[in-house]
C-alpha cells in the first residue's frame, strides 16, 4: 500500500499511525512537511517551502488564506513530481490547518483524501469573546467568518474527515459533520504511566523533587493566556503562602501559539513576573522552558496536583497524558475539558478566570496528601485507558477509517 501524509510539523498527529504503517512490509510511506530535523524509520520525507511570503499590506482578513494558498501550491508541486515519478498513493492524509491539502485532489483525483480538521472558528460559543478583557468590536465577527475560508476549502476537497473530540466536531457546520469521524490520535498509556520512583532534578535550585514532595505542575507548548498561564500565575502567591513547602514546576516556551502577539521583546512570562513582583516566591517557582519528552514525563510523574487551563479551544494532549500518568487534575470548567473530566470523579473543575478558586482547590488537594484523593487519580487514568488508549482504541479506529476509505 502507498500512503501520502502531509503535515508541516512532521509528524504531528500522525506519529503513531505513520510509525505503525511504515513497519508493515510492502507499505511505501511518503510524508510532505516543512520540517528537516525529524525522521521515522521507513518514512520518506519530502520538505517543501512556500515560494514567497504573504503579500504585505493586504487586507488583514486574507493573510491566513493567502498563506494557506502558498503552502497548498508548494505541496501540489511536490505531489506533481511524485506523480511524474510513478508514485500514485492509495490514500492521502493531511492536516487542513495550513492549507496543505487543498490541491491534492487536483493532482490525484482518484485517490481518497482524509483531512484532519481541528477547529472551526466561531464568533460565539468558542474562544472568541471568552476573554473578558478582549475588546468587543464589530470587526471581530467578519474577520472570524473570513478566517474559515481555509476550513471550507478543505472540507470541500477532502473525501473524509477526522477530528479528535466531539466538541471540536460540533463547531463545524451541520452540513459537513457527517463527513467527520471523531477519532483521537491516541495516548500511549503503556508509556505514560504512574511511577512511584520518579524524580526530577531542578538545576536552577540545585534540588531534586519526588512524589514525597508537594509539587504543583503546569504544562503548555507556550506560556500564554489561551492556556490560562495568567490565571495560574495569579493563583501562585496564595498557594505558596498556604503551602510553605510546595514547589511549582512550569513547562513551556515563551512564544505565542494562539491569540494576539506581543510587542518585540515582551513575553507573557515576563509580564506576569512584573505584575506579581515580590508577591511571588521565585525560589519555589521553577520555569523549565521547553524540555525533552522524557523530562516532561518525569514532571507529570512527580506531580502532586496538575493544573490544566484552556480557553474553549483545541484540547491539549498534555491533559490526557497527565491523567494517564495518574495526576490529580485541577482543570478549567470549559467545554473541551468537560468532555473528558467529571468534577469530583476523575478530576476537579474550576473557573478559568478565578485565580482564587484555582488556588483554593490546589491547596485542598495538597493538604489531603497523595492518598487523600487516590480514587480520583485512579479514575483519571482509567478514563484515558478506556477511551483514548493508543493501541486498543485509537489506532484501531484510525485503521478502520483507512479500510472504510479504501472500500475494504
Amino acid at each position: 500500500m502507498k500512503l501520502l501524509f502531509v503535515h508541516q510539523n512532521f509528524p504531528g498527529q500522525y506519529l503513531h499511525l505513520a510509525r505503525h504503517l511504515s513497519a508493515i512490509p510492502g507499505n511505501e510511506i511518503v510524508f510532505i512537511t516543512q520540517r528537516q530535523d525529524a525522521a521515522l524509520p521507513g518514512v520518506r520525507n519530502l520538505v517543501y517551502r512556500p515560494h514567497r511570503k504573504v503579500t504585505p499590506n493586504q487586507h488583514h482578513y486574507l493573510a491566513d488564506t493567502e498563506a494557506g494558498l502558498l503552502n497548498a501550491q508548494a505541496v501540489a508541486r511536490i505531489a506533481l513530481d511524485l506523480k511524474a515519478s510513478g508514485f500514485i498513493p492509495d490514500v492521502m492524509l493531511g492536516h487542513n490547518g495550513w492549507g496543505e491539502i487543498w490541491f491534492l485532489k487536483d493532482v490525484f483525483p482518484h485517490t481518497p483524501l482524509i483531512g484532519y480538521f481541528e477547529f472551526f472558528y466561531r464568533f460565539l460559543g468558542a474562544d472568541v469573546g471568552f476573554d473578558p478583557d478582549e475588546p468587543g468590536i464589530f470587526d471581530t465577527a467578519p474577520r472570524v467568518r473570513t478566517k474559515n475560508l481555509g476550513n471550507l476549502i478543505g472540507l470541500d476537497a477532502a473525501d473524509f474527515g477526522q477530528t479528535p473530540t466531539l466538541w471540536q466536531k460540533s463547531l463545524y457546520p451541520a452540513a459537513y459533520q457527517p463527513k467527520l469521524q471523531v477519532t483521537h490520535e491516541g495516548i500511549d498509556t503503556g508509556l505514560v504511566v504512574p511511577d512511584a520512583d520518579a524524580r526530577i532534578q531542578l538545576a536552577d535550585a540545585g534540588i531534586a523533587l519526588s512524589r514525597e514532595d508537594e509539587v504543583v505542575t503546569y504544562v503548555a507548548r507556550n506560556l500564554e493566556p489561551y492556556r490560562g498561564f495568567h490565571s495560574l500565575m495569579r493563583s501562585l502567591p496564595a498557594i505558596l503562602e498556604q503551602r510553605p513547602h510546595a514547589h511549582v514546576i512550569i513547562v513551556g516556551g515563551d512564544e505565542v501559539s494562539y491569540g494576539h502577539h506581543l510587542p518585540p521583546g515582551q513575553t507573557h512570562k515576563r509580564q506576569m513576573l512584573a505584575e506579581l513582583g515580590a508577591a511571588l516566591d521565585r525560589t519555589r517557582v521553577h520555569f523549565l522552558g521547553k524540555v525533552p519528552y522524557s523530562t516532561y514525563l518525569k514532571v507529570l510523574q512527580v506531580s502532586s496536583v496538575h493544573v490544566y487551563l484552556t480557553f474553549p479551544f483545541v484540547l491539549s494532549w498534555s491533559m490526557l497524558e497527565a491523567m494517564s500518568a495518574g495526576c490529580l487534575l485541577v482543570a478549567s470548567r470549559t467545554a473541551p475539558v468537560e468532555e473528558v473530566v467529571r468534577d469530583g470523579e476523575n478530576g476537579f473543575l474550576v473557573d478559568f478566570h478565578s485565580p482564587s478558586e484555582i488556588a483554593a482547590r490546589v491547596v485542598d488537594v495538597l493538604a489531603a496528601g497523595r492518598a487523600g484523593y487516590a480514587h480520583i487519580r485512579q479514575n483519571a487514568r482509567r478514563t484515558v485507558v478506556e477511551q483514548y488508549d493508543l493501541k486498543t482504541i485509537c489506532l484501531p479506529e484510525q485503521l478502520r477509517l483507512l479500510e472504510r476509505v479504501m472500500g475494504r
